[in-house]
């Protein structure tokens, strides 16, 4: 029997499309709150992007959550 065995990544802190602290809207949950950082995995060959997360927290404080950084818009 094989296994699919995934290729070797790496994770570190990835470029936000907006300033920390811009308050943003999660277009699928329609939550918002404020961007706080994003975390960026990359495969260690090509340095090819994999997958990105933005993290937000309430504007008055609570917990934070993370989500995929494309479902993230600023709110105007």
């Amino acid at each position: 029997m094989t296994e699919y065995e995934k290729p070797a990544t790496t994770l570190g802190h990835g470029r936000l499309p907006y300033p920390r602290g811009t308050l943003v809207l999660d277009i699928v949950s329609e939550r918002t709150g404020l961007l706080m950082g994003g975390v960026e995995e990359r495969l260690k060959v090509s340095g090819k992007l994999v997958k990105s997360q933005a993290f937000m927290v309430p504007e008055g404080g609570g917990l934070e959550w993370d989500v995929p950084l494309e479902r993230v818009r600023p709110v105007i």
